[in-house]
């Protein structure tokens, strides 16, 4: 039987017994690259900040006390990864504001790719930062509202705003592409 998640941070945290941890690593480390790739758009970015996340996870597991799941814990770490990231590093923004422009140019009227997982990525990128953010965090690591909150520090009702915001222009933008085909 498989241990959980609680008893693994317990052995790691008791005895640093790295396997317990490489079990986590192995749980959620497909989860938090995920998270991180469509929140900053940069696949190279996102698999450094994975691993920093789960350095810093490591060595704060005795910080962990069990009010959460693992999984929101180790989400807040990687979101908080993310924004320092992006503090320290202006042209990584930079950068993917020039892909978005060089998206649109070779798109200009929305006609995007037939590519699910392409048009998904797109039109993330079409919402505004926050709006992205917690959709992904929501839809794609299934954090309810209530832990996308707590991951971010913004209160409940600003995340909901901002997931039915993103939603309703995710929406519009499936109308948009539907309208063009037809």
């Amino acid at each position: 039987m498989a241990a959980s998640d609680l008893e693994l941070v317990a052995l790691t945290a008791a005895t640093g017994d790295r396997h317990a941890f490489g079990q986590l690593v192995e749980r959620y480390q497909t989860l938090v690259r995920a998270m991180l790739t469509r929140i900053c758009g940069n696949h190279a970015l996102a698999d450094d900040l994975a691993q920093e996340t789960f350095i810093k996870a490591y060595r704060k597991i005795g910080s962990f006390t069990g009010k959460g799941s693992f999984k929101s814990w180790l989400c807040r770490i990687a979101y908080t990864e993310f924004l320092q990231a992006a503090r320290k590093r202006k042209a990584a923004q930079a950068a993917l504001e020039r892909f978005q422009a060089h998206q649109d140019s070779q798109q200009p009227h929305a006609n995007w790719d037939t590519g699910d997982a392409l048009d998904l990525d797109r039109a993330l990128g079409r919402l505004s930062e926050v709006e992205r953010n917690m959709i992904v965090l929501c839809f794609s690591t299934g954090l309810s509202h209530a832990e996308a909150a707590q991951v971010t520090g913004l209160p409940l009702g600003t995340v909901k705003s901002h997931i039915n915001r993103g939603k309703a222009k995710l929406r519009a933008m499936l109308e948009d592409k539907e309208a063009a085909q037809a």
